[in-house]
């Protein structure tokens, strides 16, 4: 019964941050936001609910592991799996802010995070740490895109949907964060109870099961994205995703509730590392992310999710 009510919560998840996607995009157009920023900040804040919502509450159950695995395994799942699959559909193009700031702040949050994890812990302090730099870095992103060409960026929002009214748009936000709220809450319960009988340990669960539950909403926005050829909210949704992840999700949770848990290793942070400098080489490269580097993206994540599946 357990697989049905996992099953459901998934659908739940994902129509839940559909709605808040729309609603939070509409209304950043007609804040005149450009759709790279829309990617980056209101629809990478709305594909990262579930995992806000996930870690929030395993971290009140004193379920660190779960916590913290599950930003982990989404960002890995969301440059691996959802980046790679995104490319093969429809090879990325790269613009300048993603590799000179975007990219390179993400690798940054996941750095800092090494460090500030190498005791198994995140503090109340270390969390406003992360809140603090997340501020600075959307701060400095909102005011720069600002002094980009007012004619282009017009012309840039017209595929970003417009919905009728502003109230609509509200409705779909609330409505939104109820569904991601309730479908997070019947993830992790589910989730756990049937990877508990399977023998998983928490770390597993949140690197795996969870992880993966949590980034459906990255994965359907992506995909949709690249098939559409939009690379900016393809690629920004995971970029910003990413930095949400750890700056936001593990901020506001060590904010509520010091985390900690020594069954997450250094392995995990490095590889975490590791994707973010191989994503920032291959934009390095050329200007746009190939088929090719795609399904490397994709092999490097299948090998990573052996190795803990069966080998760590």
């Amino acid at each position: 019964m357990e697989i049905v009510w996992l099953l459901l919560s998934l659908v739940i998840l994902y129509f839940g941050a559909e709605g808040l996607v729309s609603g939070a995009s509409s209304l950043a157009r007609r804040l005149g936001v450009s759709p790279l920023v829309i990617g980056l900040t209101v629809v990478s804040l709305g594909t990262s609910a579930p995992e806000l919502v996930v870690s929030v509450k395993a971290a009140l159950n004193g379920q660190g592991a779960l916590s913290i695995g599950n930003v982990l395994g989404s960002n890995f799942f969301n440059v691996g799996l959802i980046l790679g699959f995104s490319a093969l559909i429809y090879p990325l193009s790269v613009k300048r802010q993603l590799l000179k700031l975007d990219v390179p702040v993400m690798i940054f949050a996941a750095l800092l995070f090494f460090v500030l994890f190498l005791d198994s812990e995140i503090s109340r302090i270390e969390a406003l740490i992360f809140v603090v730099t997340l501020i600075a870095y959307i701060t400095y992103m909102l005011v720069t895109s600002q002094k980009k060409n007012a004619g282009k960026q017009k012309e840039e929002e017209e595929d970003v949907p417009l919905s009728k009214h502003w109230l609509l748009d509200l409705l779909f936000v609330g409505v939104g964060l109820a569904a991601l709220i309730y479908g997070s809450d019947m993830l992790v319960v589910n989730a756990v109870i049937i990877a508990e009988k399977l023998g998983m340990s928490e770390a597993m669960i949140g690197l795996t099961i969870v992880a993966a539950g949590t980034s459906m909403p990255e994965l359907a926005t992506s995909v949709v994205a690249a098939i559409k050829k939009r690379a900016d909210i393809a690629i920004g949704n995971v970029v910003g995703s990413n930095i949400f992840n750890i700056l936001l999700i593990l901020g506001v949770t060590g904010l509520v509730r010091p985390i900690s848990t020594p069954d997450i290793n250094y392995v995990d942070s490095l590889f975490n590392i590791g994707i973010g400098l191989l994503l920032w080489l291959f934009m390095k490269r050329s200007s746009r992310i190939t088929r090719t580097q795609g399904a490397v993206f994709l092999v490097v994540y299948l090998l990573y999710f052996f190795w803990k599946l069966f080998l760590a």
